[in-house]
């Protein structure tokens, strides 16, 4: 099976052409490619499929093999994995998830794809449609304490489920300690991504995630999108942001249309075959 290493702000994933590639257990291929020791190393595997209803369909699996509804940084490979290799025409497509059809515009520098802007969609702030089993209407700076610690969190659902916690110091903050914690807490039935945030400007932010079925990851593209709105919900930060990661910088948008836009670079890292 041929396959493509690529990254959007060191959030790798292998990448696998549905065109012409048959996976029958993509469950279980995510969890050998993605072992950092014995596999290729990634934070997951996406599928590029033909679309009845798009150019192409994404289909994702974290790390662990669970299946994940949208990747921010997958999404952005994906156009360009895509319009490369002549799967679609570019520079704007539509990209089928499994969090519905996201629209895409390809920027071109020497006819390669150099960076990708992503219509998000609307964010969805219903507690019961994120989900959580936290009793309110809207979680914003709900107190909440896991693991020991004392957290206000708001929640913000990008197709995917997102808890963010503003903190004013981050080296304070033991991802790998409460990372699991906030994931597998029973608010969240379906598990949390969680991200730790410290406000540096109202249209700047510094951030560190703790992804479900993956754990810390160095970039998390809906995350970013969901601390952007968490940011404006709270009142820290405008409706534009750069939001910083360990992999890099993402430039984030809540629009007046409530859609959420995301840019951000897309690289190809190497191509090779896995034996099946």
């Amino acid at each position: 099976m041929k396959f493509t290493k690529m990254h959007g702000l060191g959030n790798d994933y292998v990448y696998v052409n549905g065109f012409m590639e048959h996976v029958s257990d993509p469950s279980k291929l995510a969890r050998l490619v993605s072992d950092r020791h014995t596999g290729i190393g990634s934070d997951g595997l996406i599928i590029i499929h033909p679309s009845k209803q798009a150019d192409v369909r994404m289909e994702m699996y974290n790390a662990d093999g669970s299946r994940g509804e949208m990747c921010g940084n997958g999404i952005r490979c994906v156009a360009k994995y895509a319009v490369e290799r002549g799967l679609a025409p570019g520079p704007k497509l539509r990209i089928e998830t499994d969090a519905g059809i996201k629209a895409v515009e390809c920027v071109m520098e020497g006819g390669k794809v150099a960076s990708v802007r992503v219509d998000m969609g609307r964010p969805e702030l219903k507690a019961k449609a994120i989900p959580t089993r936290i009793t309110a209407d809207c979680v914003v700076e709900y107190p909440l304490r896991i693991g020991g610690f004392e957290s206000r969190i708001t929640c913000v659902s990008m197709g995917n489920p997102h808890a963010v916690v503003f903190v004013r110091d981050l080296h304070k903050v033991d991802l790998v300690e409460i990372g699991p914690k906030f994931e597998h807490a029973p608010e969240f039935p379906n598990r949390i991504n969680t991200h730790f945030v410290r406000v540096d400007s109202p249209t700047r932010v510094t951030m560190r995630t703790w992804e479900r079925g993956s754990g810390a990851t160095r970039a998390c593209g809906t995350g970013a999108c969901a601390v952007c709105v968490a940011g404006v919900l709270t009142k820290r930060t405008e409706r534009a942001i750069t939001a910083s990661l360990p992999g890099g910088e993402l430039r984030i948008e809540w629009g007046d249309d409530d859609h959420v836009y995301m840019t951000g670079e897309a690289v190809e890292v190497f191509t090779g075959e896995w034996p099946c």
